[in-house]
């Protein structure tokens, strides 16, 4: 296997797929657009998924990328070898073009041509949809392996809870996938038969890979119906692929970490090698810095707070800054660490680098903020801890205290309580704290019924309204005003920017007269796909953050408003209704949330 640097493993990815026709985009913000189910862009297809439902693509129906993933369901692992909060995925599609016929042996090819990974054919294993009541087994992937040159053996069968995706809801597009594995243990992958995968030992297979094959619907019936456009949707690990092919124990033992681990040395003294639970703490500043520079650096930055993506931001420097104590990390240190990563990723994602003095301003204020308090926190919590026996539990009000005064998240409490062979009264917590509840990522499902995503017509309209508020926002306070977040159900839209203070009643009050103006000369909502560079030219607004050119969509409404954006969108502004903003909120500092609706005429 050839060995990669992260630079020219990306490199050598898109210089692939667009060898075989596809368009290079530009990562998506981790901040999703009008996704009221997530918090953060968890997948590569995640912001491609209007385009796999059918919408077309600006840049074509064949497209790759390196997409900035944030997934936040395992931060408590995040310490062992593998887990990370943020990462890169190496990602292809198909929107109704090609399919499996092309893409397994380009995936063979790409995985074993030494002009690219250069993995030896013997040392790879396949899986496929393994078949049920619903739908057939998936031969036509096995047959195409095996012509590719995959040995018989090689190609196993998996149920759906091993090869299959979506809908993503009840109903939707779904489909089989094949994912490919690197044989670690040749000895004891040839005992296995076809059907016996999941009972190899851990450490035998080791996932490279995963094509995804959109060829089914299911319906409200719960039928699997076949689908009129048929998509392809890969994703490849950046880190992960780099850990194989490297031949590395750990993703934090690739080149991403280097310098940053080198920082930390030199900062404690400490060696990352030393093993046990100063490896683990070095782990978790690398992983917890490098993500909450990616938050901090986005365009649609966000900024530490108690809610929504804030509070994963909070929770994850606070947690880097008391492991950082752990191993004698100095306080106002991870903004030296976060140069490293800065420095590493300037070239490919630009906006880190434009955003720089926000990154190192917000570490050091919640480090600050948090290091002030975590020593009495802790000697608190070692109060509670010794009054208890091995596999006691700390009771919520207690667990609240330690949050409501000293600051410590739930999470924090929670690990270091399991550190201790200790357990929390999470729901105890969570009762004694309902009032002003940290809404995470399970409370925003909650908190959205809907968004966006759903295109219906009410929620269309106010998607439009919010182009019309944007610029009004321009005019009435100042032209570096910026959106920063929306979110539109079908009743109102939110609409989150950079501004320092709330508008006054007069403010307010042009606002809605400069929208309602453009509404009653009923103007029509003009699309228009260009280039990048042709849409700069022309005054239309959006996030340059890619050095990839593209083709994009872009929005005009007379020459009130112009904008890039994905759709959709009502088709003269006549038919929005009267515009009325309903209520302003301070999001954080330097960051202001407006929500308005739109009224029967």
């Amino acid at each position: 296997m050839k060995n990669f640097t992260s630079e020219t493993l990306r490199e050598t990815y898109l210089k692939f797929f667009e060898s075989k026709g596809h368009a290079i985009i530009p990562s998506a913000s981790l901040i999703p657009e009008n996704d009221p189910t997530v918090l953060f862009t968890t997948a590569g297809m995640h912001p491609l998924v209007p385009y796999l439902l059918g919408e077309k693509h600006p840049a074509g129906n064949r497209l790759t990328d390196v997409q900035k993933c944030v997934r936040t369901g395992d931060i408590d692992e995040v310490g062992d070898a593998s887990h990370c909060t943020f990462f890169e995925m190496l990602g292809n599609w198909s929107l109704g073009d090609y399919f499996k016929e092309e893409m397994i042996p380009w995936s063979f090819e790409f995985l074993t041509s030494k002009k690219y990974l250069g993995i030896p054919v013997d040392d790879i294993a396949v899986t496929c949809f393994a078949g049920d009541d619903d739908c057939p087994r998936d031969d036509e992937s096995a047959k195409l392996w095996e012509k590719c040159g995959i040995k018989k053996e090689h190609i196993f069968f998996l149920p759906k809870s091993g090869n299959w995706w979506g809908p993503a809801g009840t109903t939707g597009p779904c489909g089989p996938d094949t994912e490919m594995h690197i044989i670690r243990n040749h000895a004891e992958a040839d005992k296995l038969g076809p059907y016996d995968f999941e009972k190899a030992t851990a450490g035998t297979f080791l996932e490279i890979w995963n094509d995804v094959f959109m060829q089914y619907n299911k319906n409200a019936e719960g039928k699997h119906e076949p689908l009129k456009q048929k998509n392809v949707d890969t994703g490849m690990g950046l880190e992960r692929t780099l850990c194989i092919l490297g031949g590395k124990e750990s993703v934090y033992e690739t080149d991403v970490f280097e310098k940053a681990i080198q920082k930390i040395e030199s900062l404690t003294g400490r060696k990352y090698s030393e093993g046990g639970e100063v490896t683990r703490a070095f782990r978790v500043i690398l992983d917890h810095v490098r993500t909450a520079t990616f938050m901090l650096g986005d365009n649609k930055g966000i900024v530490p707070s108690n809610t929504d993506q804030g509070y994963i931001l909070r929770r994850i420097i606070r947690r880097a800054v008391r492991f950082g104590r752990n191993i004698g990390l100095p306080q106002g240190s991870l903004k030296e660490v976060s140069y490293t990563i800065i420095n590493k990723y300037a070239t490919v994602y630009p906006e880190l680098v434009k955003n720089q003095s926000k990154i190192e301003e917000e570490l050091e204020k919640e480090e600050l903020k948090f290091s002030k308090t975590l020593q009495q926190g802790i000697r608190e919590f070692e109060k509670v801890a010794a009054n208890l026996p091995t596999g006691g539990k700390i009771d919520g009000v207690t667990a609240f205290h330690l949050y409501d005064t000293y600051g410590f998240p739930v999470e924090i409490t929670n690990e270091m309580a399991r550190e201790k062979g200790l357990t929390v009264d999470v729901e105890g917590y969570e009762a004694a704290y309902a009032e002003h509840q940290a809404k995470s990522r399970a409370g925003s499902e909650q908190k959205f019924a809907c968004g966006l995503a759903d295109h219906k017509e009410e929620t269309t309209k106010l998607h439009t309204a919010t182009h019309l508020l944007h610029a009004a926002l321009k005019i009435v306070c100042s032209p570096d005003v910026e959106q920063k977040g929306s979110n539109i159900t079908e009743e109102r839209l939110r609409f989150d920017f950079n501004f320092a203070r709330k508008l006054t009643p007069e403010e307010v009050a042009e606002v809605e007269r400069l929208v309602n103006e453009q509404i009653s000369l009923n103007v029509p909502v003009v699309m228009q796909e260009m280039s990048l560079e042709e849409a700069k030219e022309q005054g239309f607004t959006g996030l340059f953050e890619s050095k990839y050119g593209e083709r994009v969509k872009t929005y005009s409404i007379g020459n009130f408003s112009k904008e890039i954006c994905g759709g959709p969108h009502a088709q003269t502004t006549g038919e929005l209704g009267k515009f009325k903003i309903a209520k302003q909120e301070n999001v954080s500092a330097g960051v202001k949330r407006i929500k308005a609706v739109l009224l029967s005429q």
